[in-house]
């Protein structure tokens, strides 16, 4: 992830040379299920929470742009600004936590002590001088290291960094090429990110319901995929998700997601569609496909 090097990061009047605040704004979204935390049951293919709604990059800059408004109207002139919603070279975390809305966790996340991390972080470059809060200087992780243990493939790390390579969001989203085959099993039935380090994290089990989050960040029908996907057309696909942020895999991406978790967690009816592939799939999905008739062969034989 090479953008993560950008000097911009680093000072923020790069983006915007008359910046003087920076507004840091969280926006909640649903908690996903606690149950099963570390394995999917028999079938189960599973999205992780952020994304069973509408694309918050779709949803947020819209309310920024309307407090930009604000601002304005207050202000009596326009204002110099820039919006993000992770979509620009910012800190973001380091920023939200200078911003006093949380501690940096050992799982990476942006942790608040009363609404957990099931979040979006935004936020507004602006011209103006305001008034900074002060910044959250405690450190509530303490001794536990339920999300270090709790890690399926183990990429969270004691320096409280993550190792990419091997992080279930990383390969089922970012990573544009095959899943290495040794981490396949540990993948589970995550078909889009994984939500695990946040399930296990005990602030999110004691976070407050209020305020509760957007409606459109409420899980919508149709956007967990299921084993029929594995037919799924390019158009389709771009029907369908839209809206979502699973259009992000794109449908070769996708399909190999499905590929895998079918493969850790399906019973033999996943088997005529993952067939079809063998034939009709590009070589970059017929590998994961093969690999998942090998697992559930495995499994189910008797």
């Amino acid at each position: 992830m090479a953008y993560l090097k950008d000097p911009r990061r680093a000072d923020p009047r790069l983006v915007l040379p008359e910046c003087r605040s920076i507004l840091v704004l969280v926006a909640r979204h649903p908690a996903p299920e606690r149950e099963n935390v570390t394995s999917s049951p028999a079938g189960s293919l599973r999205v992780a929470a952020y994304a069973r709604g509408q694309d918050y990059h779709h949803v947020l800059p819209e309310r920024l742009r309307a407090l930009v408004s604000f601002l304005e109207a207050h202000t009596g002139g326009p204002v110099a600004h820039r919006i993000y919603t992770d979509t620009g070279p910012l800190l973001e975390r380091d920023l939200a936590q200078r911003a006093g809305l949380g501690w940096i966790g050992k799982n990476t996340c942006l942790i608040h002590p009363q609404l957990g991390s099931y979040f979006f972080l935004a936020e507004i470059l602006l011209d103006l001088e305001l008034t900074a809060d002060a910044p959250f200087t405690a450190d509530r992780c303490g001794t536990c290291t339920r999300c270090l243990d709790a890690c399926p493939t183990g990429c969270i790390l004691p320096d409280r960094t993550i190792d990419a390579r091997r992080c279930i969001s990383f390969l089922t989203i970012e990573n544009k090429g095959a899943i290495p085959a040794e981490l396949r099993s540990q993948v589970n039935g995550w078909t889009f990110g994984c939500d695990v380090c946040q399930m296990v994290c005990p602030w999110n089990g004691k976070a407050s319901p209020e305020p509760g989050s957007l409606p459109q960040f409420q899980p919508e029908p149709g956007l967990t995929p299921e084993a029929a996907d594995l037919q799924i057309t390019p158009q389709e696909f771009n029907s369908r998700f839209r809206a979502s942020p699973i259009l992000r895999t794109r449908r070769q991406g996708l399909v190999r997601n499905l590929c895998v978790a079918l493969g850790n967690t399906a019973g033999r009816e996943a088997i005529p569609f993952l067939h079809s592939l063998l034939t009709a799939g590009e070589t970059f999905v017929q590998e994961h496909a093969a690999w998942a008739l090998d697992r559930i062969e495995a499994r189910t034989k008797a």
